[in-house]
């Protein structure tokens, strides 16, 4: 029995021996693909990392593209509104710089001669004329713009404007419009409407055109501008040599018709020394009367002696003209007619002046002899700022002539007082 158990039990160490030396290998092939499947489960599980990595990484780079096709797009725009700034930027630039140009060769510059004045005007065989009364002037308003092309050559345009309250007259006329050459300091051409050789020049020394006119512009021997050819300039280091010549239609600047021929005004002044002139001039002409339809009978000339000193502390001048026919270009009877002016101002304060002067003119030598006209005027002007001028002024007029009417034979005079203030604006 014991026997049997042992033998049972040898038999049954056998059989577990048995399947245990069966069952390893079994057990060892599950472990090596237990292994491979768990292996193989990694490198999957890598794979799809890898692949969503690189879905990730292929969304960057498409959505990087996006960005840069639209930075690109972006880029461009940009470049073409830089484009066109710098287009508009390069365009105004040119603009300016032409504006600019055209702003800082371009001068403006003004003068007006105003007054408010009383005037008592008597004739001495009708009485007071339309003339006496109150009232106020704007004698002269000349508005000028000057225009320089380069060093040489430059343009003028000035107007004159002028209104006067007694006989309510408003003309507004072309003063000035010339082009200028200046060549040197003695060598000025001027074509077209420029300032006459004498009237101007006598201005400048008078100093107060805002009270009077000078001498021969008052008493219409002579025009401050005209239409034509100017030549002038200053002679010397030192200036003290000048000319000015002009070959002119003769009607004046508010009459710029032709005429047959051409009139010439010439003037030379010397200065012996600072702020002093001695000037000579002379008109020869037909003073634009002379057309194709019409002959003149005479030729107008005059000669001007002017001897003047002007400085800020005074001022004093004597100027002379001698005409011959002026008023008998058309006529058969031949005249003659001479003047005389004399001025002085004198400094007596800071901006303040006395001045005076005198003019005697006799108007018809040959044909009238007791034609003639004495003026004077005296007061004390006041400079209000710089270009403003102010001046309480009395000023008195004869003139004399004779006439057959109403009674025979005998002379007329007319007289003429006025008292008021007279300005000067220049800028």
């Amino acid at each position: 029995m014991r026997s049997k158990l042992i033998a049972v039990a040898i038999a049954a160490s056998l059989g577990v021996t048995s399947f245990t030396v069966a069952a390893a290998p079994v057990q060892h092939k599950n472990h090596k693909k237990a292994q491979a499947t768990a292996q193989s489960a990694e490198v999957n599980a890598e794979v799809e990392l890898l692949k969503a990595q690189l879905a990730q990484l292929q969304a960057k780079v498409e959505s990087l593209e996006q960005r840069t096709d639209a930075q690109s797009d972006i880029n461009v725009s940009t470049s073409q509104a830089v484009q066109k700034v710098t287009q508009a930027t390069e365009t105004r630039d040119k603009t300016l710089a032409t504006l600019e140009k055209v702003v800082n060769n371009t001068s403006l510059s003004g003068k007006m001669y105003i007054d408010f004045s009383n005037i008592d005007q008597k004739n001495s065989d009708t009485g007071k004329t339309n003339a006496t009364g109150t009232g106020f002037d704007v004698k002269r308003f000349y508005l000028g713009v000057d225009h320089k092309f380069n060093d040489i050559w430059s343009a003028n345009l000035t107007t004159d404007f002028s209104y006067v309250s007694n006989d309510g007259a408003t003309n507004l006329f072309v003063k000035k419009a010339y082009v200028q050459g200046k060549f040197s300091q003695a060598l000025v051409l001027r074509l077209g409407s420029a300032d006459m050789p004498w009237i101007p020049f006598a201005e400048n020394y008078y100093g107060f055109r805002y009270v009077e006119n000078t001498l021969i512009d008052r008493l219409h021997y002579g025009n401050s501008a005209d239409w034509g050819a100017h030549l002038g300039g200053d002679i010397g280091a030192d200036k003290s040599l000048n000319y000015a010549v002009s070959v002119v239609n003769g009607n004046g600047y508010k009459n710029p018709s032709r005429s047959k021929g051409v009139d010439i005004e010439g003037r030379v002044g010397y200065k012996p020394m600072d702020n002093m002139i001695v000037a000579v001039g002379f008109y020869d002409g037909n003073r634009g009367q002379e057309t194709q339809t019409v002959s003149s009978l005479h030729t107008a000339q005059r000669e001007d002696l002017m001897v003047a000193y002007a400085s800020s502390a005074f001022r004093l001048g004597a100027e002379y003209f001698y005409a011959k026919d002026w008023n008998n270009v058309l006529t058969p009877a031949r005249d003659s007619s001479d003047g005389y002016s004399l001025w002085g101002s004198v400094k007596v304060a800071d901006g303040i002046n006395l001045f005076a002067r005198y003019d005697h003119a006799k108007l018809s030598r040959d044909l009238d002899p007791r034609a003639k006209d004495n003026y004077y005027n005296a007061g004390v002007s006041y400079d209000v700022t710089k270009g403003f001028q102010l001046a309480l002024v009395y000023k008195h007029e004869k003139s004399d002539k004779s006439v057959a009417a109403p009674i025979p034979l005998h002379v007329q005079n007319v007289k003429t007082d006025e008292v008021g203030i007279f300005g000067q604006v220049a800028f």
